[in-house]
């Protein structure tokens, strides 16, 4: 009885780190305003999808501005997205199978998070 309890609570955990990369920063802010209930678990992946989501920010800015370059700059756009989305794949590969593994290149700034 216990193991299957706590079967359920880690199932939710992988539902709240999903969710942290699914609906993005909705995600980060429901994990972490019910921090208290939350495991490691899920308050990793919030800090991982929190670093996800000022990537994409960042991401956006850049390729507002190199929409000024003809080809070069929608060409690097696109590069820049692709990647964006392996992160966000990588991510939810990682909540959905219970891997508290940080995110290629960018994860390691979520782990400098402290809340």
């Amino acid at each position: 009885m216990a193991e299957a309890s706590k079967k359920g609570n880690m199932d939710e955990e992988k539902i709240f780190a999903f969710l942290c990369y699914l609906i993005s920063i909705i995600g980060v802010v429901i994990v972490l305003a019910t921090k208290s209930e939350r495991s490691q678990f899920s308050i990793y992946h919030a800090k991982q999808g929190l670093v996800l989501f000022i990537t994409e920010i960042i991401v956006w800015i850049i390729a507002i501005v190199l929409a000024i370059i003809p080809f070069l700059g929608w060409l690097v756009s696109v590069l820049l997205w692709i990647g964006v989305l392996a992160l966000w794949i990588v991510g939810i590969l990682n909540s959905l199978t219970g891997k508290m593994k940080p995110l290629p290149v960018i994860g390691s700034f979520g782990e400098k998070f402290h809340f």
